[in-house]
């Protein structure tokens, strides 16, 4: 029992070395303008479309279910909408407003 509580404990010193002080800013001006620049293969446009086909299809192939097949083909569309179009649209604007105030 007294390992699995050791599990629990939190390190106080990574707590302070993770938070943000008045003085520490993130400067936009040096990121990328693309955001898929700064991530892994696996975090790509085309592994995400690929793996939202393939969820769906699978879904499909699988169950022949519509009932569960069209929920799985919505939530697929969202987290297309939302890591494909809102995230980086967002982080977009962030960079160029940062670097135009400059």
């Amino acid at each position: 029992m007294a390992e699995g509580a050791d599990a629990f404990n939190v390190n106080t010193s990574d707590a302070e070395t993770f938070s943000e002080s008045s003085s520490d800013t993130l400067d936009l001006t040096s990121l990328p303008d693309s955001m898929w620049q700064m991530k892994p293969w696996w975090c790509q446009p085309w592994s995400i479309v690929l793996t939202g086909v393939a969820v769906s299809l699978g879904s499909w192939l699988l169950l022949h279910r519509l009932l569960i097949t069209l929920p799985v083909v919505v939530l697929v569309l969202g987290w297309w909408v939302l890591f494909l179009v809102v995230v980086p649209t967002q982080y977009t604007a962030a960079v160029r407003e940062a670097k135009s105030v400059q």
